[in-house]
């Protein structure tokens, strides 16, 4: 068997694998294995999220009825206690997100790399596609120091990842190979990022992190996002949690549709804003607007508020009018802003798209269009919103895969 592809997915096929009896060469084209792994969760590797499979698939925004036998196959508490039986121990943090307890990354791809010992794991082999002959997979084709050759095999598993974060190796060889193979793949778009914004007041605040905030995303007239939570500004637009939750629902909206709006304060109405808005008026009458503001808003906010809603900051409390402060207090209820596009995949968590999941037997992994070939990972068009739940994908799709395409070895022989 051959896995090809050394991160999250192919370790853990590799692993699965060979528990299952089979011999496995391991090929990776970079200098390491498991390269995403070290920047996940800031480089200490938010394994996975402590949850059950319904809130499991609420987080994943795209097929995720794909997943149940992966995830029944290697469940979240499956993969910590596996973690803890390799001697990389877990712990649960806020949000329920897994990490290893001494807080660093290497420890995972280490635990995993030391249970494959005995098995071929070859770094800086380049492969170049895949042979078929009648709908059955022969061999793989690879370039490395040796050259150009077909290494012959009844069985592979394509865990090559998908577009993030091109400095770790990602390039898309894998959703090549299979195109080339007949199957059809999703655009593969950027998901989990930051979004660039029209408006030049949100770059105004770069590195201001506002909580406790709600945004809301209207297409053609319909809500297709409300969350709460944490926003930051940057020089080009939005980022932060919302932000990258929002580009994961959206991801296949037309940008161009997307009205955002910012709910600066949430847990109170209209009404309250007013009330609140005019008891600082009545207590300090003279005060300049821009200077009241503060009250409410950060400083930098405040500054630029005014503007904002058309009122002149420098106006005196006193002087500022019914109608100006009906604009001020809708514009911290809605503000709006408008998105020009997402930023690039260097700058995205994860890929949206890849391999259609119609395509692929999703009780075994294995391709329905090539009898031998196995997918896992990012590569299948399947993602999740952050928290630990793409890590547990690639885990989960990986073991699947390989304890599947061990047994589909043992059959044909």
């Amino acid at each position: 068997m051959i896995i090809i592809g050394g991160g999250a997915a192919g370790l853990s096929a590799a692993l699965f694998a060979s528990r299952a009896g089979a011999h496995v060469t391991l090929l990776e084209k970079n200098e390491k294995f498991g390269k995403k792994l070290y920047i996940t969760g800031k480089g200490r590797c938010n394994l996975c999220n402590a949850c059950d499979l319904d809130t499991f698939l609420k987080n994943v925004p795209r097929n995720p009825r794909f997943l149940y036998s992966a995830l029944r196959f290697l469940s979240p508490d499956a993969l910590q206690a596996l973690m803890n039986e390799l001697g990389c121990p877990t712990k649960v943090e806020r949000g329920n997100r897994v990490f290893p307890v001494s807080d660093h990354a290497s420890d995972v791809s280490k635990a995993l790399l030391n249970a494959l010992r005995g098995h071929a794991l070859k770094l800086q082999v380049e492969v170049t596609g895949l042979e078929t002959e009648d709908g059955h997979l022969k061999g793989v084709r690879v370039r490395d120091g040796n050259g150009a050759r077909v290494i012959p095999c009844e069985c592979a598993i394509l865990a090559t990842g998908g577009l993030s974060y091109p400095l770790t190796g990602a390039s898309g060889d894998g959703l090549r190979y299979a195109q080339e193979l007949g199957h059809t793949i999703i655009e593969p778009l950027p998901s989990l990022v930051p979004l660039e914004i029209q408006e030049n007041w949100p770059k105004q605040l770069q590195g201001l992190s506002l909580k406790n905030v709600c945004l809301t995303a209207v297409v053609h007239d319909k809500i297709k996002y409300q969350e709460q939570g944490e926003l930051l500004f940057t020089h080009f637009g939005i980022s932060g949690p919302l932000t990258l939750t929002l580009s994961s629902v959206l991801a296949r909206e037309n940008w161009s549709d997307v009205n955002l709006s910012l709910d600066l304060k949430p847990a109170l109405s209209l009404e309250q804003l007013d009330a609140r808005l005019l008891r600082e008026f009545q207590t300090s009458p003279c005060k300049a607007l821009r200077n009241l503001l503060p009250a409410l808003l950060p400083a930098r906010m405040a500054e630029l508020f005014p503007a904002l809603c058309l009122v002149d900051g420098e106006k005196q409390a006193a002087q500022v009018s019914a109608a100006e402060r009906g604009r001020i207090i809708a514009a911290l209820k809605t503000l709006p802003m408008h998105v020009t596009g997402t930023r690039g995949m260097n700058e995205a968590v994860i890929t949206s798209g890849g391999v259609s999941v119609r395509e692929i037997v999703p009780s075994t992994m294995m391709s329905k269009k090539v009898s031998g070939l196995f997918f896992a990972g990012e590569m299948i068009d399947v993602d999740a919103f952050t928290g630990g739940f793409n890590l547990q994908i690639a885990f989960s799709t990986g073991a699947l895969a390989g304890d599947s395409a061990a047994r589909y070895l043992k059959e044909e022989t």
